[in-house]
């Protein structure tokens, strides 16, 4: 059977792992080297430097790539190398638009890094198509797309921004870390290139920083693969593979996330310290049909505004027992974690309170712990 016509689940555990002809091993190997030693002059078995290209690395790649419904990836070494490789799209004199509301380091990158190179970004309410529409310039080169959105779980449609961008041959770039291939996948729905934070549920085990730029387009994988080699962002070969490992069980965690964090959503929903709660899942969500529309879940990503002042706040966050305050997510553990101060404390406070962001915002990543002692945990918490 081709690959492609396999079930997710299926590629999940079996796409890029048949690397061992020599002795059949059922797990791809791990190739530490840094080098290849040629046959000749001319001639070598596929690879040269580690840098350039690495026999674990290129079978993660090829995993995700199938996953996302691209015709390549290129795995890199964090989630904000793969952001940086994916902006290499761009040049001086370019314009880009993009979300008001986006994940701190992505935000600090577009605002703070791009115009030191002569890129322009303009940030939009990209909840409203029409706002993309209106941000459009001669100089608009591309559209970043972060959906949902970090933190407040604000949902863009995909096919309108692609259908705008399509009209202006403007290239489209989405952030599906939140959500993964397992609920969502861009491309599917008009999106150019896709990138992931593979640290968060595509790794699923808190053990590895890397990222992935998923290409659907040959001159943009072509440039993306020049990017990565040139720049050195490839990820390391035992990161691959510890990536590789956590995609297999993809499916069946994000199952089991999306579970536990519809309860704790809807237990946030009525408790009487919880003034709002920002979950698509949520039929109280302004976006809950279009969420149903292009995602297949709604994935394990709570944020939620607690009713009190910010001592109250720092204090129930500090009071979990099985929520750690810690950044990152996508973890079979669960965290809980203050944008305020960690991670959108990259942004200024003038941006923050914009995108909606308060003192009193918390974003929660559920784990896969039994959801009742995550309830009780919480429940408890919140009366410190």
């Amino acid at each position: 059977m081709n690959p492609r016509e396999q079930h997710f689940q299926t590629r999940c555990v079996h796409v890029g792992v048949d690397k061992d002809p020599a002795y059949n091993s059922a797990t791809t190997p791990i190739y530490p080297t840094s080098t290849f030693y040629w046959d000749d002059p001319e001639t070598t078995k596929g690879y040269d430097y580690t840098r350039s290209g690495n026999p674990t690395r290129r079978a993660l790649e090829e995993n995700l790539a199938s996953l996302e419904g691209g015709i390549d990836c290129r795995a890199t070494c964090t989630g904000m190398s793969a952001i940086l490789a994916a902006l290499q799209l761009f040049k001086t004199g370019d314009h880009l638009i993009a979300g008001h509301d986006i994940y701190g380091g992505t935000y600090r990158m577009l605002a703070d890094m791009l115009p030191d190179l002569g890129v322009e970004v303009t940030f939009v309410e990209m909840g409203n198509p029409e706002n993309v529409r209106a941000a459009i310039k001669p100089e608009t080169k591309g559209i970043w797309i972060e959906t949902p959105s970090n933190p407040l779980m604000n949902i863009v449609d995909i096919e309108a921004i692609t259908a705008i961008a399509k009209e202006r041959d403007l290239i489209t770039i989405a952030d599906n870390t939140f959500l993964s291939p397992y609920f969502q996948r861009p491309i599917e729905l008009g999106v150019d290139v896709v990138m992931h934070s593979t640290t968060k549920y595509l790794n699923g085990h808190s053990d590895v920083v890397g990222g992935a730029v998923v290409t659907s387009k040959p001159e943009h994988a072509e440039r993306i693969g020049k990017v990565v080699n040139a720049m050195g962002l490839g990820c390391s070969p035992f990161d691959a593979w510890l990536v590789l490992r956590g995609v297999k069980t993809l499916g069946p965690r994000m199952e089991v996330h999306e579970r536990n964090a519809g309860a704790i959503a809807a237990m946030l929903d009525e408790h009487p310290k919880v003034k709002k709660v920002y979950y698509p899942g949520l039929p109280s969500h302004p976006q809950h049909e279009l969420a149903k529309k292009q995602q297949r879940g709604f994935g394990a990503i709570i944020s939620c505004e607690l009713d009190g002042d910010v001592a109250y706040v720092k204090r129930a966050l500090s009071s979990a027992k099985l929520f750690l305050l810690a950044e990152s997510l996508g973890g079979v553990e669960s965290l809980w974690e203050y944008p305020d101060t960690m991670t959108h404390a990259s942004m200024t406070e003038r941006a923050r309170r914009a995108a909606g962001i308060t003192p009193q915002t918390i974003r929660l990543s559920v784990g896969i712990e039994y959801v009742d002692d995550l309830i009780d945990d919480l429940c408890t918490a919140l009366e410190v």
